[in-house]
């Protein structure tokens, strides 16, 4: 906005100035021709968009009336627009001859250096206009090659953070595959080694209940892995991430006596598949974790405009073991509903039990 307000001032500034030089031009010598000297003032007001033909328009004052501010603003403006020095030289050379000529009479004294003069001051008067023509042209192209530059180097400084990050991410991804891939198959094979060894069918249920949930933690884990080793790539996208398909196989192998209200909803698009059954899973995992033999509730349901899931579990019947906990699955869920303008809300219930609600818009 202010450079466009500072060229509407130059342009007025520009054309008063011609229309003082040609109405004290007109004034001190009237003459026929004066209105060349207007058609040379009123070319001006379309020198932005055609320059070379309001260059031609404004030769004739320059002739006739001696008017040459309007040439040289339109000779400027020429410069400032084309590269083609033959043409540039060629106006320069028309504004010269127009300014040199006609010569002085036989009968007026003049001598050789007046001329020499008198052409040297017309080719200053053209070249002058030219010159800064070009130099303002070449100094806004350094100006776009520098801000080329500048965005180039912010596209090597994210490159070398992406590289950075793909290091870290690899490292994070070894920490995870040599300590935690290690401490869950240890499970997974103690678990093994009690479920041939022990004769009681409730101790060998619940162990090879450990077993199965240690076997498809690795195989998530190893997914991770992968995802992370990625680095962000196009195919490291979650593309075998779960669906409501697997719910039932979810909660058969979550270990809870849970009940399913309400079928889970088809059709509907894969992020919102995602949210929901990341939801379901956090909150049978926290049941497991903080309410040892609670019951839990999974309903669904379905209105016009939204989709609601619940998970209600009623209060534990033994007391729960010392687990670390941040807090950090239930903030995860509540960004995975922000993110598909949803709701999420989580709370105890009257009844010392606890309940996960999300509520998610269908369109």
């Amino acid at each position: 906005m202010k450079s466009r307000l500072r060229g509407w001032l130059i342009d007025i500034a520009v054309l008063a100035f011609a229309t003082v030089e040609a109405v004290l031009t007109t004034l001190s010598e009237p003459t026929a021709t004066a209105w060349f000297g207007v058609a040379a003032v009123l070319a001006l007001l379309l020198r932005h968009r055609w320059p070379l033909p309001v260059y031609l328009l404004t030769l004739p004052a320059v002739a006739f009336l001696d008017v040459y501010v309007p040439a040289v603003v339109a000779l400027y403006s020429i410069s400032a627009r084309y590269r083609n020095w033959w043409l540039l030289i060629s106006c320069g050379l028309a504004l010269t001859a127009g300014l040199f000529f006609p010569l002085p009479g036989p009968d007026e004294d003049f001598k050789a250096s007046d001329l020499v003069l008198e052409l040297i001051d017309s080719l200053m008067t053209a070249g002058g206009p030219i010159l800064l023509g070009r130099f303002l042209q070449t100094r806004h192209e350094l100006a776009l090659r520098l801000e080329e530059v500048k965005q180039a180097r912010e596209y090597e400084r994210q490159l070398d953070a992406q590289v950075i990050l793909t290091k870290e991410r690899n490292q994070l991804a070894r920490e995870m595959h040599d300590v935690v891939s290690h401490q869950v198959s240890l499970i997974a094979v103690q678990a093994g080694v009690v479920t041939v060894s022990t004769a009681d069918p409730a101790v060998r249920e619940a162990v090879e209940h450990i077993r199965t949930l240690s076997v498809n933690t690795l195989d998530e884990l190893r997914h991770m892995v992968n995802l992370l080793r990625a680095s962000g790539t196009p195919e490291s996208e979650l593309s075998p991430q779960p669906t409501l398909a697997e719910l039932r196989r979810l909660i058969d192998n979550s270990g809870i006596d849970t009940q399913l209200v309400g079928t889970a909803p088809t059709g509907i698009e894969a992020p919102m598949q995602r949210a929901i059954y990341r939801t379901i899973q956090e909150a049978l995992t926290n049941v497991r974790k903080h309410a040892p033999g609670a019951k839990a509730t999974v309903e669904f349901r379905r209105d016009d405009s939204d989709l609601t899931v619940t998970v209600t579990n009623t209060a534990p019947t033994r007391p729960a073991l010392a687990l670390p906990s941040a807090q950090h699955g239930l903030v995860g869920l509540r960004e995975r509903a922000a993110l598909l303008d949803g709701r999420f809300h989580a709370g105890s219930t009257p009844d010392g039990g606890y309940q996960l609600r999300l509520r998610l818009p269908l369109t």
